[in-house]
């Protein structure tokens, strides 16, 4: 994992908010009934969430669950990044849609909307990305897919 680029991390915080992005947009409308309420809370978190997303990658990246030297890419891993990411993005969703909305109680209903949606999403993203090559320069032989 050593060959990751900076390259690949920024394309996987990219694809990731386009579907985090149309999921805030769709809760939030939802939630709140107003769909333009759903706009400025999903357009918000463009700016928020993609450099929240980019530093937890990099985190992430550095940080080293491994044995014997070698970093582990396995299920545990994704799942455990999956857990983290949610806790950040479910928090900032929350302040984002309190503040937009006016309603604390609004905000706290989208951000746990937001927990069952986005962690699926988030999974099948991760799985996605680690069969990936885009950004390696070498790559170990694949695991099946989910």
């Amino acid at each position: 994992m050593k060959d990751q680029s900076q390259k690949r991390h920024i394309a996987k915080t990219i694809t990731w908010r386009i579907i985090g992005t149309l999921d805030t947009i769709m809760l939030s409308w939802i939630i709140s009934g107003d769909p333009t309420t759903g706009l400025k809370i999903g357009l918000a978190e463009i700016i928020t969430k993609m450099a929240l997303y980019y530093f937890h990658e990099r985190a992430w990246f550095k940080i080293n669950l491994s044995r014997d030297g070698k970093v582990l890419e396995s299920r545990k891993r994704h799942i455990a990044k999956t857990f983290t990411w949610r806790l950040i993005g479910t928090l900032d969703t929350i302040i984002l849609a309190w503040l937009i909305s006016g309603n604390p109680l609004t905000g706290l209903k989208i951000g746990l909307a937001e927990v069952v949606t986005k962690m699926i999403l988030y999974y099948l993203h991760e799985r996605f990305w680690y069969k990936s090559d885009f950004g390696l320069s070498t790559r170990k032989p694949k695991e099946k897919f989910l």
